[in-house]
């Protein structure tokens, strides 16, 4: 007799499982269904939990985030320029490790509150620094914004970080687009050194919040 004890089929238990096979399967594959499948359970134990699939997407979203606060850690100290990479690098690096990890975070809801801390401490740190709140908010949401388009785009090129996806050969780019070489050269711009091309594209950012609030 299997004497074996399942953890109870919770929201974040289910989550758990949804992101580990969301890494498998992709956002495209991901169901109720086969979430179910994996916990061995039957999908409708799973609507007392979460309505339908964008719910589960709000709670998966939810999790990536708490994971992600506690492997970024916030220094009090923080220059305002200092807390807008701090925090945008640790988001990059939180949804690169999930597939398609910027389409599940881009426009889900969060289902609780854990995002408020730190949210109330970037703004209290902005402010401080001579900012509005409405130009706290701006600075703080275009940054965020410009990561969530970035590794949206990284993404459908590389999935995963060392997997890239079929017809994103620069070389072949290069090729087909002899004509025209300056946008033959742009390709590897455009589709390799990520990392270093989204730490420019960040401190661009940056300077024109600095531009153009002057702020101290």
């Amino acid at each position: 007799m299997n004497t074996e004890r399942r953890a109870p089929l919770d929201r974040k238990r289910v989550a758990d499982t949804a992101l580990k096979l969301l890494n498998e399967v992709g956002l495209d594959g991901l169901s109720l269904r086969a979430i179910a499948k994996e916990l061995d359970v039957k999908a409708p134990a799973l609507y007392w939990h979460f309505k339908d699939k964008q719910a589960l997407l709000d709670e998966m979203a939810t999790e990536m985030y708490r994971r992600m606060i506690a492997g970024t850690a916030l220094d009090p100290d923080d220059t305002w320029q200092e807390r807008l990479r701090r925090t945008n690098l640790g988001l990059r690096a939180s949804l690169l490790g999930y597939r398609d990890g910027a389409k599940v975070f881009s426009g889900s809801r969060f289902t609780g509150i854990e995002h408020a801390g730190q949210m109330e401490e970037s703004l209290r740190l902005f402010t401080a620094a001579g900012f509005t709140l409405a130009q706290a908010v701006r600075a703080t949401s275009t940054t965020y914004l410009y990561t969530l388009g970035f590794v949206t785009e990284e993404q459908g090129v590389e999935p995963l970080p060392g997997e890239r996806r079929e017809g994103y050969d620069v070389h072949e780019r290069a090729r087909l687009m002899a004509d025209y070489p300056l946008s033959a050269q742009a390709g590897a711009e455009i589709f390799e050194n990520y990392d270093q091309h989204f730490e420019e594209g960040l401190d661009l950012v940056i300077t024109g919040i600095e531009t153009r609030y002057r702020a101290p």
